[in-house]
């Protein structure tokens, strides 16, 4: 514990200051403005109270969550040229990403083993679950099924979230809450442009039909032909064109979305087509052959009702659809094409109840199904080696009380237990305790457990002997949290957060090889433990300058080993800054982010880095018209991503300064 202590004096000094900084303001505010029961309508409804409707499953304050939270709006998408999820998640404390020049990949809280697929992380879609019946993959980059242009606010609840959501809420959930017909009105178009010929469409409507019902429609279409040469100086020989993959790194999409709301019943779904070259060589195919590519197809449809009855009670019904396929296309020798196909599908339903009892308890209570009707993998060329058909189902139980023990003081427990075809029954518990000993502080304590079931990948893919086998008895693996919270408002401008958390992970499913037969299965191999600090401070003026800067100290270890992580950075720093050049119309958006040194899966160290980019966004020079300008990596900072197992690559070169130009006009 002795290389924690240090980190546990930096959060208890920060807790001391920001207390004592808190004291000083509701002193002041005591003094020179009225008690809230003496203000007037009018300026009770010019209090800003932040809320989240992800932590619980039903809206409520920042302060009053089970959870350290972090909320990102479509303000800030646009002043600080956000271009997809990854973008936005690597802007966000404790939070860092790994391209492997495929797909993105999330690392949190010192845990981001390369090729991970994001399994570990719950991405929603407005409350539906994005996370597909094959992987359990979160797609975060070009390959998300939604355009970043329809997102309203994003989400972040850190921590276990089992007790409510099941699994793959591991580390933590993100919820994309997307725009509804108040934040879109009319049409909307947007085109841009930008390096490595790069173009991209959307068309958007958001409207209230002529009886009652609102609808938001949109479509987008992306193409760039990336990187025109890669160097890798793991292929520099003149057989493989000296490290050079030419015109391979090529990325397009397709996407679309829409919802429908009429008084208590809401419609939405969404749609995506992604294909991706692979320039890397990855999983042994031909180098410097733009022929070996990924393509990703994800789509869903989800309705759901609410109906309020009498004495606060509401019941939340849902029922929901849900596809996904992919192809890997993979060139392994000039007269060889190897393909690989996974296609799942999938229905769900859940039902809740959220009442009020006793006046001190808010109880929310439900259960959820999930019917894996296709889990089907393949892989062949002039033979077939995998041609597994699978089907199953799970379902969960669960139940919160929010209990209001004083007026500064809640507890916060909730329970779910889960039931697979695969291994059988889990059961996670959650508890906080909140204290406000101000109007404007809030002191967590949190206790967690949650479990990530092993996917049919990792239960069933055999290739018939070449590189991998199955492990059909793959048990869940688990983790238990612990984490001490604090948030405050320093004034109404300026607030602060802090936390310490450690964490204990077992029967981590881990890639291995069997010395028996030299091939790769996946096995409940290792256990982890980790601890670390987080600090954030955000401001916003009057006059329209805003920022936050944040730090996360975190050691992620296995103990077997007591060796550090691959691709776990100790050290993340993130600062971002928006300054209004002509108030309401012209603002510059800059952002500072730096990754620490991380070890690669060989033992070696991929450099730690800064990032700089600037972002110039203008809305209303003319009516309707939005502007923005990005140059990213302003700097041309070299770096690189820790490779994964199916990379010759150790260490994976990352983009240089590029650039965008984005207009959007609504009418």
């Amino acid at each position: 514990m002795r290389r924690y202590r240090g980190a546990f004096t930096c959060f208890t000094l920060t807790v001391l200051l920001l207390l004592t900084q808190n004291s000083r303001a509701e002193d002041y505010v005591s003094a020179s403005a009225p008690a809230l029961g003496q203000m007037s309508i009018e300026e009770l409804m010019q209090i800003e109270v932040a809320t989240v409707q992800t932590a619980s499953k039903y809206v409520q304050k920042v302060s009053e969550a089970p959870s350290a939270i972090s909320v990102i709006t479509s303000e800030e998408i646009r002043k600080y040229g956000y271009r997809t999820l990854a973008d936005l998640l690597r802007s966000v404390r404790s939070f860092y990403i790994t391209h492997d020049r495929n797909y993105s990949f999330t690392g949190v809280r010192g845990f981001g083993r390369p090729g991970d697929y994001n399994t570990r992380l719950l991405l929603l879609v407005d409350g539906h679950r994005i996370n597909d019946n094959i992987y359990d993959q979160a797609f975060v980059g070009t390959e998300f099924i939604l355009d970043i242009d329809l997102i309203e606010r994003v989400e972040i609840i850190r921590g276990p979230g089992s007790s409510l959501y099941g699994a793959n809420a591991f580390f933590g959930i993100i919820n994309v809450i997307t725009r509804s017909v108040s934040g879109l009105k009319g049409a909307e178009v947007s085109g841009e442009a930008g390096s490595f010929r790069t173009y991209k469409g959307r068309l958007s409507y958001g409207g209230i039909l002529r009886n009652g019902p609102e609808m938001v429609l949109s479509a987008s279409t992306y193409e760039s032909k990336g990187r025109g040469r890669l160097f890798f100086r793991e292929f520099d020989d003149p057989a493989t064109n000296n490290g050079f993959a030419e015109n391979a790194d090529y990325d397009r999409f397709n996407s679309s979305f829409a919802k429908i709301s009429y008084k208590g019943l809401t419609i939405h779904g969404g749609y995506v087509y992604r294909k991706k070259g692979v320039p890397t060589a990855a999983f042994g195919t031909l180098f410097n052959d733009p022929g070996t590519y990924a393509a990703d197809e994800r789509a869903y449809l989800e309705m759901n009702y609410e109906q309020t009855f009498e004495k606060d009670l509401r019941i939340i019904s849902r029922l929901s659809y849900d596809q996904y396929s992919y192809h890997g296309h993979y060139v392994t020798d000039p007269l060889i094409v190897n393909k690989d196909f996974a296609r799942g599908r999938w229905w769900g339903a859940e039902i809740k109840a959220i009442k009020t009892l006793f006046e001190r308890h808010k109880v929310i209570l439900g259960a959820e199904y999930q019917d894996n009707t296709k889990q089907d993998q393949g892989n062949y060329d002039e033979a077939v080696y995998l041609d597994d058909r699978r089907r199953s189902e799970n379902w969960g139980v669960y139940i919160q009380d929010e209990f209001a023990i004083l007026d500064t003081l809640i507890l916060n427990a909730g329970v779910r237990h889960d039931r697979y075809d695969t291994f059988g029954s889990t059961t996670n518990p959650r508890l906080a305790l909140i204290f406000s000993p101000a109007r404007t502080t809030a002191l967590k304590l949190i206790y967690g457990t949650a479990f990530r079931a092993p996917n049919a990948y990792e239960l069933y893919y055999n290739d018939g002997g070449d590189t991998q086998k199955a492990n059909p008895g793959l048990r869940p693996e688990t983790i238990t949290t612990y984490e001490l919270v604090l948030e405050t408002s320093f004034d109404k401008a300026v607030r602060g957060a802090a936390s310490i958390f450690h964490y204990d992970i077992r029967n981590l499913i881990s890639q291995q090889v069997d010395p028996s037969d030299g091939l790769i299965f996946f096995s409940n191999a290792d256990e982890i433990e980790a601890s670390g600090l987080e600090i954030e401070i955000d401001g916003r003026c009057s006059s329209g300058l805003e920022g936050r800067i944040s730090y996360t100290f975190q050691e992620s270890r296995e103990k077997r080993t007591k060796g550090v992580l691959s691709n776990s950075p100790r050290h993340l720093v993130k600062f971002g800054m928006a300054v209004p050049l002509i108030r309401e119309l012209v603002f510059a958006g800059i952002e500072l982010q730096y990754t620490g040194r991380r070890k690669t899966l060989s033992g070696n160290s991929a450099a730690g880095f800064f990032l700089t980019n600037l972002t110039f966004f203008s809305r209303n020079l003319a009516k309707g018209l939005e502007i923005t300008a990005s140059v990213y990596n302003l700097f041309d900072k070299r770096y690189g991503d820790p490779g994964s197992t199916e990379h010759r690559q150790d260490i994976i070169e990352q983009d240089g300064r590029s650039f965008r130009f984005k207009m959007t006009y609504g009418f």
